[in-house]
């Protein structure tokens, strides 16, 4: 063989060189014969060179060790597949004694370096040098002989003045190593970034990240079909703790984690200004008053045992306390607003590290949106460090109004506002337009309308997107999400009660003041798709929404606005738009200030709604 592949055999006889092995012990892997006419690759040419290695430790010190395969020809034949050549060995023929004492006794090293060319670059697949391999026995420890099989390819690929792929196992866990860990999920890249103990750190660590994410041509934004400007849907979860879990604040300080839990209760905003589209009891992250009706009933008595213990505990006492209340409704302690599974968890070595996450964060548009989220945990956890009696002292039964008025702009930004509030009271220079983008973004502006000095404006809200039941697929069963409800709020200024009032679809929107005269808001609760599994399937779609100001002395509607959720000419978009402007387009072709009720008028009649009294639900037929 010649070129990139004849280098890769260079490359791995120059290793066992500088590993002190001979180069004799190197073995050529080949295809299976007849998977050539697939074109996998003639099996007369080595597809990979494999050098089995091993780190041991003797009398005479630790070193590297080899040995010979007992394979036809000195030619190893790699199972079938199109993975690496590393994941191809074919472990299962090699002899493995039965009786621990021979096989501890054997020579035959089962773990290789192993060498290839792909795509026209040299890959270099490292073995596992796991301490739980039964013949790893080594007085450094793993990790080192890990650094110094890396740093041992590092030399041989400058010798020989090539780039090489570095890939297989990983590095053994060791806290000396920094890891920065990239996974392919469905619609994202996942990211998991090494902790970092300051804010300059982080601040460099996020920018540095976000700069090689746009050099690939990644971002954290997308834009639907119909316009909508939203995130991407991926996760930014915050772990926070210690470098040990002895260090751990949560541990070292018991109040702490019931604290952020009981001011999380108290303001929803922390839970869905941050979040994605997808919220609700049935989330990634619910919040623990969206589970069953008597979660925060327990809350209340975990937080009493918490408060007897005194500010001195055992590291396992938070972590007994709080597992079997932080949960979803069934139980998972993964799929929670705060997920403690590396808290301090009996089950597993890895479960005690002291850390605690936070899930209901969404990866945000720009990465000054995203360090200001963190910014405001940071400031939580430092605040209730510092003072552990500005907790909250009891918790809010929000009930139904969780989902009523939280989810409309208007309500959400003034409890945030509180919490903005009560950072500067303790120290910390928040200012609110800081978090206005957020705003923007999370509850973008449809539209607005002025007539006779009623002003009218909409602007997206929250809905949750609740899981359906189970459905058979392809041998399997799978959860649908009905993602077929939309919401708006309606605000109005300049209104003149009880001379004016708001329909839609001429229903009357029941609206609420908000404390400044003549203004009011409400929410509107519509289905805007029919797929053909959605909650309660025999409710039309109600789309385009019509709204009218009726004036009540006059009986006639002074005007209004029609809203639509495709484009009104009932043309379908194909393809998503290339950019903010074509977006912004869509959106506001959807918005018409027209399309009022003509001439007289009829007073829609009142229909309050006892469980959601802001929001007026269009599935709803009126009593």
């Amino acid at each position: 063989p010649t070129g990139p592949a004849a280098r890769a055999g260079e490359l791995v006889r120059l290793l066992a060189r500088a590993l002190g092995l001979d180069p004799a012990m190197v073995m050529e892997a080949h295809e299976q014969k007849g998977l050539e006419a697939s074109g996998v690759q003639e099996h007369s040419v080595p597809r990979a060179w494999v050098l089995p290695v091993l780190r041991f430790h003797d009398g005479l010190g630790a070193r590297w060790r080899t040995s010979t395969w007992p394979v036809a020809d000195g030619r190893v034949v790699l199972v079938p597949g199109d993975s690496p050549a590393g994941l191809r060995l074919p472990m299962a023929s090699l002899p493995w004694p039965t009786d621990e004492e021979v096989r501890a006794g054997t020579s035959l090293v089962r773990t290789a370096l192993v060498t290839e060319e792909r795509e026209g670059r040299i890959h270099v697949f490292l073995p596992p040098l796991d301490p739980g391999h039964d013949l790893v026995a080594d007085a450094q420890g793993p990790a080192d002989d890990w650094l110094e099989l890396v740093g041992r390819v590092e030399e041989a690929a400058t010798q020989m003045e090539i780039a090489v792929v570095v890939e297989g196992y990983p590095p053994p866990s060791d806290p000396r190593l920094v890891r920065l860990q990239v996974t392919p999920d469905p619609g994202v890249i996942e990211v998991n970034v090494p902790p970092v103990s300051s804010w300059p750190d982080l601040v460099r660590l996020r920018h540095v990240l976000d700069e090689e994410a746009r050099s690939s041509r990644l971002g954290a934004e997308k834009f639907e079909i119909d316009g909508l400007h939203t995130g991407t849907g991926g996760g930014d979860h915050l772990v926070l703790g210690g470098p040990t879990a002895a260090e751990s604040p949560f541990l070292r300080r018991p109040h702490l984690l019931g604290a952020l839990v009981a001011y999380w209760n108290n303001h929803p905003s922390l839970s869905y200004l941050f979040s994605g589209r997808f919220i609700g009891p049935t989330s990634q992250a619910p919040r623990i008053d969206e589970a069953r009706h008597e979660s925060l009933y327990e809350l209340e008595i975990a937080l009493q045992e918490m408060r007897r213990a005194g500010p001195v505990a055992p590291p396992w006492f938070v972590d007994r306390v709080f597992r079997d209340i932080l949960t979803d409704m069934t139980g998972n302690t993964h799929r929670t607003e705060f997920c403690i599974d590396k808290l301090f968890s009996p089950d597993t070595d890895g479960g005690r590290r002291g850390l605690v996450e936070l899930r209901a964060f969404e990866m945000q548009p720009h990465v000054r949106m995203g360090l200001l989220a963190q910014l405001v945990v940071r400031a939580c956890v430092a605040w209730f460090t510092r003072e552990p009696a500005a907790a909250p002292a009891r918790l809010v039964r929000w009930g139904t109004s969780l989902h009523d008025r939280f989810l409309l702009p208007h309500f959400l930004m003034r409890d945030f506002r509180e919490v903005v509030a009560d950072l500067r009271a303790a120290g910390f220079a928040f200012e609110q337009e800081w978090f206005e983008c957020f705003a923007e973004f999370r509850f973008p502006r449809l539209g607005s309308v002025t007539h006779d000095g009623v002003a009218l404006e909409l602007r997206a809200a929250l809905e949750p997107w609740h899981v359906l039941g189970e459905e058979p697929v392809g041998g399997a069963t799978s959860r649908l999400v009905d993602s077929s409800l939309e919401r708006v709020e309606v605000r109005v200024t300049g209104l003149v009660s009880p001379r004016h009032v708001v329909a839609c679809n001429r229903r009357r929107v029941p609206l609420v003041p908000t404390g400044i005269p003549g203004e009011f808001v409400a929410g509107v609760r519509y289905r805007a798709w029919q797929p053909p599994r959605c909650l309660h399937p025999t409710v039309p779609v109600h789309t385009p929404l019509v709204f009218d100001i009726i004036d009540l002395w006059s009986g006639r509607s002074l005007g209004g606005c029609t809203w639509h959720v495709a484009h009104p000419g009932g043309r379908n978009y194909e393809t998503r738009p290339v950019n903010a402007l074509e977006a912004e387009g869509r959106r506001a072709s959807r918005f018409f200030a027209s399309g009022h009720t003509p001439g007289p008028c009829a007073l829609p009649p009142e229909d309050p709604n006892p469980d959601y009294a802001c929001t007026l639900d269009l599935r709803r037929r009126p009593t």
